[in-house]
C-alpha cells in the first residue's frame, strides 16, 4: 500500500507528518481491511484506500477553521471523521451513522478529539452546536443539507463533498429556509485517481426553522434544492 499521496496532500496542506501519524496510518488501514475481510465496510480496494479514501478526506481541510467543532453526517467507518481528527489534533471531531457494524470499527479507533454518535442526523438533534458540517456520499445536495442545517451554529459552515457535475445545481439550490447561504463554490482539481471535488461553503446566517429538518419520509419524497 502506498501511503506516499497521503504525504504529499499532507505537506501542501502544511502538515508535517511525523511518523506517530504514519504509524496511526498504518495500523487504521490495516485494521480496516481486516475486518473488511469478515464485515463489508468499503468496496473500494485496499491499494486505492491511501487515494480514494484519505487524501480524498484530506481536501476539505482547508475549509475547515482553526479550532473547530465538526460534525461529519453518515461517517462509514470514518471518512472523513478519522481523518480529520488524525490530521487536525486542533479539531474536536464527532462521527455520526446509524450503521453498527461501521460504528464499531470507528469505536475502536476513537481519538481524544473523536467522538461517536450512533444515530440518525434527523433526531436528536443538537441545535446549533457545531462549527462546520460536512458529509462523503451521504445524500442528494437538498437532503444532505436539510440534515446538517440544524445542527450548525449561527456563523457556521455547512461543507459538502460534491462532485464537479453539480455546479449549476449548489448555484440554483434552493435552501435559504434552512438560514443557509453560499458563501464560496470551490473546485479542487481531479488528480491520481480521484474524479474532481466540489466543496460549496455554506454560511448559516440565521437560525434554522423548528419544522426542519423534516422527516426522513417528507424529506425523501420532496427534497429542497431541486
Amino acid at each position: 500500500m502506498d501511503l506516499r499521496p497521503v504525504w504529499e496532500q499532507l505537506a501542501m496542506l502544511g502538515i508535517e507528518s511525523s511518523e506517530e501519524m504514519k504509524s496511526e496510518l498504518v495500523t487504521f488501514l490495516d485494521d480496516l481491511y481486516v475486518v473488511n475481510e469478515h464485515t463489508n465496510l468499503t468496496r473500494v480496494p485496499k491499494e486505492d484506500a491511501p487515494i480514494r479514501h484519505i487524501v480524498d478526506s484530506l481536501l476539505v481541510l482547508p475549509f475547515i477553521p482553526h479550532g473547530s467543532r465538526v460534525l461529519d453526517i453518515g461517517c462509514g467507518p470514518g471518512f472523513p471523521s478519522w481523518v480529520i481528527a488524525w490530521a487536525r489534533p486542533d479539531c474536536e471531531v464527532v462521527a455520526m451513522d446509524t450503521t453498527l457494524k461501521m460504528q464499531r470499527f470507528l469505536g475502536d479507533h476513537l481519538r481524544s478529539n473523536l467522538l461517536q454518535r450512533i444515530q440518525r442526523a434527523e433526531e436528536n438533534i443538537w441545535r446549533e452546536s457545531f462549527d462546520v458540517v460536512t458529509g462523503r456520499a451521504l445524500a442528494p445536495l437538498g437532503i444532505q443539507a436539510e440534515l446538517s442545517a440544524a445542527w450548525l451554529k449561527v456563523g457556521g459552515i455547512f461543507v459538502p463533498f460534491r462532485t464537479e457535475l453539480e455546479h449549476e445545481l449548489v448555484q440554483s439550490a434552493n435552501i435559504g429556509m434552512l438560514g443557509l447561504k453560499l458563501r464560496s463554490l470551490n473546485e479542487v482539481p481531479a488528480r491520481d485517481g480521484l474524479s474532481t471535488r466540489l466543496f460549496p461553503v455554506y454560511e448559516k446566517i440565521k437560525a434554522t426553522p423548528p419544522e426542519y429538518p423534516r422527516t426522513w419520509a417528507r424529506m425523501k419524497a420532496k427534497p429542497l434544492a431541486t
